[in-house]
């Protein structure tokens, strides 16, 4: 009786020592896989990145073909590859068994355990190690040993007055990377026609050298960095991850703790509308608009039903750039239109779609350089230049700021063709025009500053006049002194760890899973 307990337990312990095995090899190939198309796609990210784009992904309208490779590759390619390894082991052992081969000396049989032992420890140490490396995990860990919290940077915005405010556009340039206009990296200036449409002889100004703040670089860290003014990060109670969307209740929200652009905008009777190429649902994108004071929130499936023609949509992502543009032209007649009817401001926001990678030629792009990417963004910085032609042909220029501002820096891993003039740059800086109705545009803008400051600079654009022109942890372009115990008052190095800080008191009131002062 007692031999028969043995060898069962035995038994067990040799199935489960296989099981771990199995276990290890496939995590390893997971994170390794994982790690080498994240570089692949997009070079190293974060883990905020990582997570909270992870919860919304969109197989329609939301980079459709990088969500399915990341299915197949992430979640299907370890397990087909786990189980082949583990059917080949088995059909060898049982050969032997059959053959007779088994009997090897007892030397051959320790070489070949540990040899796959070896095997497996480095593909679990390798794999683990590169995903790490990948998605930032040693400034994710640093970031939670800091003793920052960005509430005690944190400004409320207070508005001191709104007697001259204005009716806003703003335009979102996705990857709208700044460099992409030295002549003497790439084949042309790509921003040429939307800066011969926004000249400074006219009053057009610029936020020079605009940097994407540390930790940011993807199109929601832009837009809640521009309209809110912090670095975009999920809960500490859910290692890095937004709550539940439903926060206990039956609406979707996205950071109802905080007071972004579109609620100041809403509460003083402006009409908020936003208009996407893409899935608007990608990123939680519509669910952060809804819950900061956009009225309307206009998307692929809007352009579809619209009767948008067929060639005017690119199947990973959505409406190309032009089409957009044209419908951006019919929202701001109607919008125009009916804030002089009724004297009620308008916001209109939007986002182009065209750089967004991988690069989509339209039959409204002519390519005349030896890469597509130039000139496919020249293509698109047409397309916004139309917009702006429009309004000024209209008059819209005369009682309507306009912010047109990059989401983040152009993502350029190895494998991408402008990656050594891109990454190797030390300037590199996002692309910006501001326009101010009834302002010489002659007073310079402070350079340097961050996406955080984009936030009161916009709300300031808008006529709308704030306390010590801050908000958030920025300080408008149009301040020319930085308020005393302002984050951006903070020495460079202490300024991007309360950045990278993870802040779980703070993000926990943001996201509303906390109401604790």
């Amino acid at each position: 009786m007692a031999d028969q307990i043995l060898h069962v337990i035995r038994r067990a312990g040799i199935i489960l020592g296989y099981a771990l095995v199995y276990v290890l090899i496939w995590a390893g190939l997971t994170l390794l896989i994982a790690a080498i198309g994240i570089r692949y796609y997009w070079g190293e990210i974060s883990v905020g990145q990582m997570v909270l784009n992870l919860v919304s992904v969109e197989t329609d309208g939301g980079g459709g073909g990088v969500v399915w490779a990341g299915i197949l590759g992430v979640g299907v390619a370890p397990l087909v590859i786990t189980a082949l390894i583990g059917v080949v082991h088995f059909l060898r052992r049982r050969t032997r068994r059959r053959s007779g081969a088994d009997a090897r000396p007892r030397r051959a049989k320790v070489l070949t355990r540990s040899v796959s032992t070896v095997l497996v420890g480095a593909l679990v140490i390798g794999g683990t190690t590169a995903f790490a490396t990948t998605v930032g995990v040693a400034s994710y860990i640093r970031g939670a040993n800091s003793d920052f919290d960005l509430g005690d940077f944190y400004v409320e915005p207070v508005i001191t007055s709104e007697e001259n405010a204005r009716n806003l556009v703003v335009v979102y340039l996705e990857s709208g990377e700044g460099t992409l206009q030295d002549e003497e990296l790439f084949e042309k200036d790509a921003f040429t026609p939307l800066k011969d449409a926004t000249p400074a002889s006219e009053g057009w100004q610029e936020a020079p050298a605009l940097q994407q703040y540390q930790g940011g670089g993807w199109t929601m860290s832009g837009i809640v960095a521009s309209e809110c003014g912090i670095p975009l990060k999920g809960t500490g109670a859910a290692a890095g991850a937004p709550p539940s969307n439903d926060l206990g209740t039956d609406t979707p929200t996205y950071l109802p703790g905080l007071t972004c652009a579109g609620d100041l905008l809403q509460e003083r009777g402006y009409t908020n509308v936003f208009l996407t190429g893409a899935n608007a649902a990608f990123a939680a994108k519509e669910t952060y608009l809804r819950t900061h004071g956009y009225a309307e929130v206009k998307d692929l499936d809007d352009w579809r039903a619209a009767g948008d023609p067929p060639e005017s949509f690119r199947e990973d992502w959505g409406l190309s750039d032009g089409q957009l543009m044209t419908h951006a032209k019919e929202e701001v007649d109607r919008l125009h239109a009916e804030s002089e009817r009724t004297g009620q401001r308008f916001n209109l926001s939007m986002l182009t779609l065209d750089t967004h990678e991988p690069a989509h030629v339209y039959d409204y792009c002519t390519v005349d350089t030896e890469l597509d990417i130039p000139s496919v963004y020249s293509c698109s910085m047409a397309q916004v230049a139309g917009l702006v032609d429009h309004m000024r042909e209209r008059g819209y220029l005369e009682d309507t700021a306009v912010v047109i501002v990059g989401d983040h820096l152009r993502r350029s891993p190895a494998g991408d063709p402008l990656h050594e003039q891109i990454e190797g740059n030390p300037n590199r800086s996002i692309f910006n025009r501001i326009w101010v109705p009834g302002g010489s545009g002659t007073a310079e803008l402070r350079s340097g500053m961050d996406q955080l400051s984009v936030y009161p600079t916009v709300l300031e654009a808008a006529g709308l006049t704030l306390q010590d022109g801050a908000a958030g942890l920025g300080v408008s372009a149009f301040s020319t002194e930085i308020p005393r115990g302002s984050a951006q008052a903070l020495a460079p190095d202490a300024y991007n760890e309360l950045l990278e800080a993870l802040s779980i008191p703070f993000y926990d009131r943001a996201w509303g899973v906390s109401d604790a002062p």
